[in-house]
């Protein structure tokens, strides 16, 4: 075991470069290069994705080596997004992290990026095990038993699109600009959330399903708008708020059943759909009520970076779970 662990993560599942610097479990840079190409479009383009993360990816881990002060020679290993998320965009990560561990000869780590928003509770506050994790973001919603760093079950996850997917929907159908989950929070934090009803999908044990509401929301506003063609523009906080409402009591009523279910008391939430304000309010509020030690991670850390794929590179490192140079990046892969 080296003196000093010296972890390099790169992240490149979809539409940021991120390159970070984890030393012994602590994180001396986190560098996050967003793309601004994909708003004129309301969403990802991956073929500019991938070109984007070509033009960043060297400036990026470059920045990240200088605010760290540690140069390239220093490096232990690096840790890199396998899996999930766009092809292109992991094989450009892929592919830098694999010539840069072949370059220095040191070990490669393949990360699962949804392993890695979980382990990302443990770059600050480090939450006791087992813990339960609602892991929230716009391509996955998962209930998460951790029993250890490396040892994790999904008891239940979505059956078709992910809560984030239903909050970026629902924003274009409002007409609100990409990112728009972002946009239907900041509104729904001046609404009434109880003016409208939007039907909760009844879905068995701690699985989840948000392509309802996605649907009825979209009649919703098709039949005001037929009566009302301003409707959206009157009552657009109290729509936002309504939906958010809706979505949040679906998340946290499976994730209140999974720890009871487990008896477990240290609970938190993940992925970039953490940030959204109402969620923290409900999960701090579902704490008081349950006697829960909740964890939320910071901003910086809940949307897709570089330092939670460090972290989770890190307590890989010290298991020796190293990858060879065969690992290709994949798509839709699984962690368990």
């Amino acid at each position: 075991m080296p003196d000093k662990v010296n972890i390099l993560a790169i992240e490149s599942s979809c539409d940021e470069t991120s390159a970070a610097v984890i030393q012994d479990g602590k994180v001396l840079s986190n560098q996050i290069a967003t793309q601004k190409v994909h708003e004129r479009f309301g969403g990802v383009v991956p073929e500019l994705a991938s070109r984007a993360h070509m033009q960043n990816i060297i400036p990026v881990v470059d920045v990240a080596l200088a605010d760290a002060g540690v140069s390239k020679e220093d490096i232990t290993a690096v840790a890199f997004t396998q899996s999930p998320g766009l092809l292109g965009s992991l094989l450009v990560g892929a592919c830098f992290a694999k010539g840069f561990a072949q370059a220095l000869h040191i070990p490669l780590i393949a990360v699962h990026h949804m392993q890695a928003h979980v382990l990302a509770h443990f770059i600050d506050d480090k939450p006791e095990f087992p813990f339960m994790c609602l892991t929230v973001s716009g391509g996955h919603t998962q209930i998460v038993l951790c029993r250890d760093y490396l040892d994790m079950e999904v008891l239940g996850e979505t059956i078709d699109d992910a809560a984030g997917e239903a909050f970026d929907k629902v924003a274009k159908m409002l007409g609100l600009p990409y990112p728009g989950g972002p946009m239907v929070d900041k509104y729904a934090a001046e609404g009434d959330p109880l003016r409208f009803k939007f039907p909760m999908a009844e879905m068995k044990n701690y699985e989840f399903s948000f392509s309802g509401i996605k649907t009825s929301v979209l009649y919703f506003l098709q039949a005001n708008k037929k009566a009302d063609p301003d409707f959206i523009e009157k009552n657009i906080k109290d729509i936002c708020a309504s939906v958010q409402y809706t979505i949040i009591k679906m998340l946290m009523a499976k994730l209140k059943k999974a720890a009871k279910d487990h008896g477990i008391k240290h609970v938190g939430i993940a992925g970039g759909v953490s940030a959204n304000s109402g969620l923290r309010k409900a999960i701090k509020e579902a704490g008081e009520q349950h006697g829960w030690q909740v964890y939320i991670p910071r901003f910086e850390y809940c949307t897709d970076n570089a330092a939670m794929i460090g972290i989770t590179g890190y307590y890989k490192f010290l298991k020796g779970a190293f990858a060879d140079l065969s690992v290709s990046p994949s798509a839709r892969a699984t962690w368990q």
